[in-house]
């Protein structure tokens, strides 16, 4: 990667007594290693990516410590690796993006939980859940339940994010289970201090290796072995895991003067509901609340017993459980009916079935369960009040613009390389016809919003070319198109749908947007990648496709538009049959402008000659039909009023953000639009020979001026005559 977190590293040096501040992702690095973890791995995804991009930069610190570190090509690999806990007392630890991460890794995640662990085991996983989600909206809690592993949902706060990360590891190997940690963005990106530990050499490491292989075909996940696995879990792990929970008071009970009714939260929603319970005038600023509250920083298994006990002396209980289905609230409510309390259990009545538990959400379905219980001690029409209050400045926005509020899609970034690919197929199109595109993750699935609107569906990281088989016979001469990141073919891509597809004879094109990096995630590096510094010997895609058998394959720079339109109506309309390929080939600009940005600084700061480029459009040329903005979408072309008195139509505009990709200009000659567009050289800490060609160019550009002004009185005054 081009990025450094030297600073944080740094943080993971903090010793006995000593104050780490920092990031919750960070907090939680700092954690696993004051646990004595063997081996890390993982797969980048937002919202763990950094914490993936830390222990890249800490290899140092870990090969000091004796700690493996391997990324893995995907989440199913970095399940994998967690076979290492079955036979052997190694910690390891697996980070990634759930629900989607959790969905590859679940093969491996199934034989695991039914093999059991020796070494404790503990898998971050980043749950990705609600409105700024890029995912489907689903949840981990599903996964822990099928396979019977332990799911634990702190509450964001660093002294207990490092506290419930050293006690996942002492329950793993406790209950012989996997414990799956969840982190939603909040608790990543969360700033706080704690008091560090020292950190600690494995027991088994690189400095202490094993010295004999263990056997055991009790853990062999194979008949018979599987149904004695399988009692275990009912018979020893499940009891376990309750005794360590309730020994070790991992859930927190956080006492009140409201002794009628009470709430339980997700550890990880905890924050949200004490600040709404502020808003609402019935909590301090320190956490301390008049509602007895039980955060169950355990969200699977539930301890029947501690719940009872929480719930017994109680009218009725709100269940704060973001998303759907309600598995807490159907245990909890089990739980009670079978203890005979008869305490009234609410969650789904007052909160949303499903969407993110804003803090505007979360202060509504409080206040709203409030009202309804009415509780003793408690000014209910305030709280309606401030209800209201929160709530009206949304309701007059809603009335202002006659509908709900607009949504913000993401899109792509400025100078991004992927969109003159975009550019280029809706050029195509125009005399080729329309061809059903098949998306896939990453960066380019933007290009199914406006102004492109391609891609029929996304089923997966790197499935996007799987997805388009069904459908490739089916549109008969016409061939469908595939867009696929590099991110997504080494992960996925290269070994379903690229191999399918030789297999079958499969009749399509494939672009594969090579940025240099899995950058939707980051800008990690990837096998194809081709920073300097780096790990192994990169492995060009091209070189891959043909291993696979693949023989029709271009490479295509993606900023010059008229050579990529000409390659891809190759690709549509070539008698060459079998599976065609476009390596759509430029470096992520955001990884590029990490790179230049300090390069010019530095350079400026020397008094060295700079140049950047940038690009604009002519407004006295522009006609003011935005043709370049429907094919270009780049957030710095942008309009603004036409300086012409006569016209009323806005006109196109390149603003400061500009990066000098040189797309619009591009799109405008590749579409034959106005040659409306310039390019100017800007230029800091000119040398003599740049002053004497301005200079010259000045002079020369008065000249034709001067010119053009006689010939337009000349043209006046003959007109005057007649």
């Amino acid at each position: 990667m081009e990025r450094s977190f030297a600073k944080e590293v740094s943080l993971l040096r903090l010793g006995e007594g000593e104050v780490f501040e920092g990031e919750g992702i960070l907090a939680i690095t700092k954690a696993l290693l004051e646990s004595g973890v063997s081996y890390v791995t993982g797969y980048q995804g937002a919202p763990v990516s950094h914490l993936m991009d830390v222990f890249s930069d800490a290899k140092p610190l870990l090969d000091e410590l004796g700690v493996v570190y391997a990324p893995a090509a995907n989440e199913a690999g970095a399940a994998s690796m967690l076979a290492a806990s079955i036979n052997y007392p190694v910690r390891g630890c697996a980070v990634w993006k759930s629900t989607v991460g959790t969905n590859v890794a679940s093969d491996a995640l199934s034989n695991l939980a039914s093999a059991g662990v020796v070494g404790g085991v503990v898998m971050v996983v980043g749950e990705d859940y609600g409105e700024g989600a890029s995912i489907m909206q689903e949840r981990t809690h599903a996964f822990a339940m099928k396979s019977s592993m332990w799911l634990l949902d702190p509450r964001p706060d660093h002294e207990n994010l490092v506290r419930t990360i050293g006690l996942a590891y002492e329950m793993s190997e406790a209950s012989s289970t996997p414990v799956m940690v969840e982190v939603r963005i909040r608790a990543c990106h969360l700033r706080g201090r704690f008091t560090a530990r020292d950190n600690v050499r494995p027991k088994v490491g690189l400095h202490s290796p094993l010295t004999e292989p263990v056997f055991d075909y009790e853990r062999v996940i194979l008949p018979p072995s599987t149904y004695r696995q399988e009692k275990d879990k009912i018979a020893r792990r499940f009891p376990a895991a309750k005794r360590f929970i309730l020994e070790h008071a991992m859930n927190e009970h956080l006492p009140g003067d409201v002794s009628d009714i009470g709430i339980i939260v997700q550890g990880g929603h905890a924050n949200t509901l004490l600040r709404s319970l502020a808003r609402l005038g019935l909590a301090d600023a320190f956490g301390n609340s008049r509602i007895p509250i039980l955060v169950l920083n355990v969200t699977y298994p539930i301890v029947e017993e501690e719940v009872t006990g929480f719930c017994a002396s109680k009218r009725a209980v709100l269940v704060v459980e973001e998303g759907n289905p309600e598995y807490l609230e159907q245990a909890i409510g089990q739980a009670l009916r079978e203890a005979s309390v008869h305490t009234k259990v609410l969650g789904k009545k007052c909160l949303p079935m499903a969407g993110e538990y804003t803090a505007e959400v979360m202060l509504a379905g409080v206040a709203k369960f409030i009202e309804g219980s009415m509780p003793a001690g408690i000014d209910i029409a305030a709280v309606a009040r401030i209800a209201a209050e929160v709530a009206a400045p949304a309701e007059r926005a809603r009335a202002l613009i006659g509908a709900e509020l607009p949504q913000r899609p993401p899109g792509f970034c400025t100078g991004c390389p992927e969109r003159p690919v975009f550019a280029a197929m809706k050029i195509v199109q125009k005399s080729e016809g329309p061809v059903h595109v098949a998306a896939d993750i990453g960066c380019h699935s933007f290009a199914t919003l406006p102004p492109f609107n391609m891609g029929s569906s996304i089923l997966g990281y790197g499935l996007g070319l799987s997805s388009a088989a069904a459908l490739a016979p089916l549109f008969g001469k016409k061939r469908t198109v595939t867009v696929m990141g590099d991110g997504g073919f080494w992960h996925n891509g290269l070994s379903t749908g690229v191999s399918a597809a030789v297999q079958n004879g499969t009749d399509g094109v494939l672009i594969v947007m090579d940025n240099g990096y899995s950058s939707a995630t980051g800008q990690q590096d990837i096998p194809s990648s081709r920073a300097e510094k780096r790990d192994g010997p990169r492995i060009p895609i091209e070189t891959a496709l043909r291993a696979m058998g693949v023989t029709w394959i271009r490479t295509q720079g993606t900023y010059v538009v008229k050579d990529m339109v000409r390659t891809l109506r190759e690709a549509l309309t070539t008698k060459e049959g079998g599976l065609k390929v476009i390596v759509a080939q430029q470096e992520c600009q955001l990884a590029r402008q990490r790179r230049v940005k300090p390069e010019y600084a530095r350079a400026l700061k020397a008094g060295e000659r700079v140049v950047r480029t940038r690009y604009g459009v002519d407004a006295t040329t522009c006609t003011g039909d935005h043709s370049c903005i429907r094919l270009s979408g780049c957030p710095s072309l942008t309009l603004k009023e036409n300086p012409d008195p006569l016209r009323s139509d806005p006109v196109a505009h390149v603003n400061q953000d500009c990066v000098g990709c040189s797309l619009c200009g591009e799109v405008a000659d590749a579409a034959q639009l106005c040659p409306s567009f310039y390019r100017a050289d800007i230029v800091s800490n000119p040398t003599r020979a740049d002053a004497r060609r301005m200079r010259w160019r000045d002079a020369v550009i008065a000249r034709l001026q001067s010119w053009a002004e006689r010939r337009a009185e000349a043209r006046a005054g003959i007109g005057a005559a007649a």
